[in-house]
């Protein structure tokens, strides 16, 4: 891998490569190869076979928006645990996101939304080391510079749609990394329950109630909560408490 930079911005190991199937697929391919450090990342310009959250595609036009994988070591977290991985990762998009303008949220469990529209997805594939996480291969997919989607996709928006000029794809990479180790760092410092706390005043819709959809019923109901396992509390008007994983319910957009 290169180590590259750009000026006043931190070192990583970074990979460009051109087209792949799916970054997350090719650096979890490097791994099994050779010892990569932590934060090591492969950026393509365009994925045959981009994969989100269960079986989910991700449509991106080639050279347009950021596509990567990065490895983190997280060993001091037990799988009990591992959803904190995803709300630091969220947090970083979001806090990167942040600096060109507001309306962003971290949908639950993580996707990015900007108001009622999808910016950016996330995948997080763990291999266990008994009851922690070994390695823990991360995968984001961000709309950048792409004014036009043609996938059956609902809801998707860009940063360039959304501030109304093209964005540096460079360096909201190198800025979003930066939070990550960042945010890594805090949690290695123990402090997890900050991290948890700002996740939840992120969260699309964490306040009021909204409607929500279990099979093939409705109801109303605010977030009371996210366990650290990533169940999802709901409290319904008849303050009944509810839990969900992902995929178990969903918001009614």
């Amino acid at each position: 891998m290169n180590t590259t930079s750009s000026s006043n911005q931190p070192t990583f190991n970074l990979l460009h490569i051109e087209e792949t199937h799916s970054t997350n697929n090719y650096l979890t391919e490097l791994c099994n190869k050779e010892d990569l450090a932590e934060l090591s990342t492969v950026v393509a310009n365009y994925q045959t076979s981009g994969r989100g959250q269960r079986g989910n595609s991700w449509e991106s036009e080639r050279g347009k928006n950021l596509l990567f994988s990065f490895v983190l070591y997280p060993d001091f977290i037990k799988i009990k645990q591992q959803f904190i991985i995803s709300q630091l990762v969220s947090l970083a998009i979001i806090e990167t996101l942040n600096t060109f303008a507001s309306g962003f949220s971290i949908k639950w469990p993580n996707d990015i939304y900007w108001k009622e529209k999808k910016i950016a997805g996330i995948l997080i594939e763990n291999d266990l080391i008994g009851d922690k996480i070994g390695r823990c291969i991360v995968g984001i997919g961000l709309n950048i510079n792409q004014t036009s989607f043609v996938s059956d996709a609902p809801n998707p928006i860009s940063l360039q749609q959304i501030i109304g000029e093209e964005a540096h794809k460079s360096e909201i990479l190198h800025t979003i990394l930066d939070r990550i180790r960042f945010n890594l760092l805090l949690l290695k410092e123990g402090n997890a329950a900050d991290i948890k706390s700002l996740y939840m005043q992120h969260l699309f819709r964490g306040k009021g109630k909204h409607y929500f959809k279990e099979r093939n019923s409705v109801f109303r109901a605010h977030i009371q909560g996210v366990n650290d396992d990533g169940l999802l509390i709901l409290v319904d008007e008849s303050e009944k408490e509810r839990g969900y994983y992902f995929k178990e319910v969903s918001f009614i957009l």
